[in-house]
């Protein structure tokens, strides 16, 4: 799966912040026709969105629209246009506001349609399902399995905090009044496992106050520590903070990789299934663990500085 350490939210509407995004450092970029653009120009961004998707300019990084929510009148028209106009250049359809799979089954039907009838190869568009309100989270695993398309959940804060009618007006923060613990814990955790259940990748939201880094760090430290592979960001001055939490550090990295080749060495030379690197025990669950954070070392472009050598023969 590829790397989704940072999603930055791109307005459709905005041809500059379109433009500047192609130089930034994000794993994806998608360009936002629902809560950043304002009813009536929702019409005019299509057709910017679908220009820019024919310019370009995104080489290596995972490209998505997110339409309007299914309960709007624009949704059917957002999915028809863009890839009919665009569907060779697009990555991902992002859906917001998923309460049931009926939601993600409609997009999977329409997509296969506009393949079918343009000529491009069907199932190649993925989605992206957003899960912003109670109904959504209870019925997340059945959104999870509902399209062989789904390549990630995403958390969407905001509304969420206004469906259950939590009593804050600071996204991501805790709420006034909870106390010790994390307010949030259940909800990230019940999204991760719909999400690992069907080999499908967990993003977390974004975090508003955007000039307040310490904060950001403090909250995508949180979703990384459970095991979400990225976040969403608002603005440029979030990305490196955003792509560093969500990458291991140098030295897990390097740990990961030398516990693969230990494994391995062991296991196939040695005819081991338990063995000592240095001072640590390592077997099949230790490999399993560092195929992780090795993986996702590896899709943040992180280079080796260690190598594993052999033991003496006895």
């Amino acid at each position: 799966m590829r790397a989704r350490r940072s999603c930055l939210a791109v307005p459709g509407s905005n041809p500059r912040f379109i433009e500047k995004s192609r130089g930034l450092a994000t794993d994806e970029i998608f360009l936002d026709l629902e809560d950043a653009v304002a009813p009536d120009a929702k019409e005019a961004a299509r057709k910017n969105v679908v220009g820019a998707l024919r310019e370009g300019g995104w080489t290596g990084r995972i490209v998505a629209v997110r339409v309007n929510d299914l309960t709007t009148r624009w949704t059917y028209r957002d999915v028809i246009e863009i890839v009919e106009g665009a569907g060779d250049r697009l990555d991902c359809v992002l859906l917001p506001k998923v309460a049931d799979a009926s939601h993600v089954v409609w997009l999977d039907t329409l997509l296969s349609q506009i393949e079918r009838a343009t000529g491009l190869p069907e199932g190649g568009i993925g989605i992206e399902a957003q899960i912003e309100n109670a109904a959504g989270l209870v019925n997340v695993d059945a959104i999870a399995a509902a399209s062989p398309r789904l390549e990630a959940l995403v958390f969407g804060p905001a509304d969420f905090m206004a469906s259950i009618g939590m009593r804050t007006l600071v996204v991501g923060e805790q709420p006034p009044g909870y106390g010790e613990g994390d307010a949030y814990h259940y909800v990230l955790m019940r999204i991760l496992m719909a999400a690992r259940a069907h080999d499908l990748q967990a993003i977390d939201g974004p975090y508003l106050q955007i000039r307040d880094l310490d904060g950001l760090r403090g909250v995508a430290g949180r979703s990384a520590a459970l095991g979400f592979d990225g976040k969403w960001v608002l603005h440029p001055g979030q990305v490196d903070v955003v792509n560093e939490v969500f990458s291991p550090s140098q030295r897990d990295y390097d740990h990961a990789e030398m516990i693969l080749e230990a494994y391995e060495y062991h296991t196939t030379v040695e005819k081991r299934g338990a063995a000592m690197l240095g001072d640590e025990m390592i077997d099949e669950a230790s490999r399993k663990m560092a195929l992780v954070v090795a993986a996702k070392g590896r899709a943040a472009g992180l280079a080796r500085t260690t190598v594993f050598v052999p033991p003496p023969s006895a």
